[in-house]
């Protein structure tokens, strides 16, 4: 038998009182405003895409989002193409409300294709320019139109159409800066975010 190369580690009774280590957001130190774009781009060439089909529930696509750790799903047609886009805000805020009483509706008689952006309304970016961009100009970009997502698209060489290459999230943006993003409003470096998002002064860590 091989000469085990392990070791146990000691233990020792549990004191009478056990406290949670208080939490300090820890900022991603690989990635900053100035960083390259694409360091926070979801890039579909080496991700996976999630997608739901139309005729989707609204509790089926919050299931989806939930089991993969998504707030954004793209709709496809029953071929497949791309026809929309659904966000996590989308299933839960007004668009629903809105639809089920100008239709006369239940919540769950509400498909995806009732609320989701479709292909024609979908504002994009070209990759080419993200390649070129940095961090902070894909947050200031998303929070001027109070989106949280933007879809990234490229020239397919071998036809006319367009290539759905990444998406940004401002919350997994967010979460590599260590701070919270509201998407609203401008902002120009990291140390503005800093101060938008910590009014107190309190520095983040």
């Amino acid at each position: 038998m091989a000469e085990q190369l392990f070791r146990k580690l000691n233990t020792q009774p549990l004191a009478d009182s056990l406290a949670l280590l208080p939490y300090h957001r820890r900022r991603d130190r690989s990635v900053d405003t100035d960083s390259p774009a694409v360091t926070v781009m979801t890039d579909l060439s080496m991700s996976r895409l999630v997608t739901v089909r139309t005729d989707a529930g609204l509790d089926e696509a919050q299931e989806l989002m939930r089991l993969a750790g998504v707030r954004m799903l793209m709709v496809v047609d029953d071929r497949g193409h791309i026809v929309g886009l659904a966000t996590s805000r989308d299933l839960t805020g007004e668009k629903p409300i809105h639809f089920a009483s100008e239709q006369r509706v239940t919540r769950d008689e509400i498909r995806i294709a009732d609320i989701m952006t479709t292909k024609g309304r979908m504002e994009v970016l070209q990759f080419a320019d993200v390649e070129r961009a940095r961090v902070g100009d894909i947050v200031q970009t998303l929070r001027e139109s109070s989106r949280q997502h933007a879809v990234v698209v490229q020239p397919n060489p071998g036809g006319d159409e367009m290539l759905l290459r990444g998406l940004f999230s401002i919350t997994q943006i967010g979460r590599q800066l260590g701070i919270e993003i509201e998407p609203s409003g401008a902002v120009q470096s990291f140390a503005e975010l800093e101060t938008v998002l910590n009014p107190t002064g309190q520095a983040t860590g």
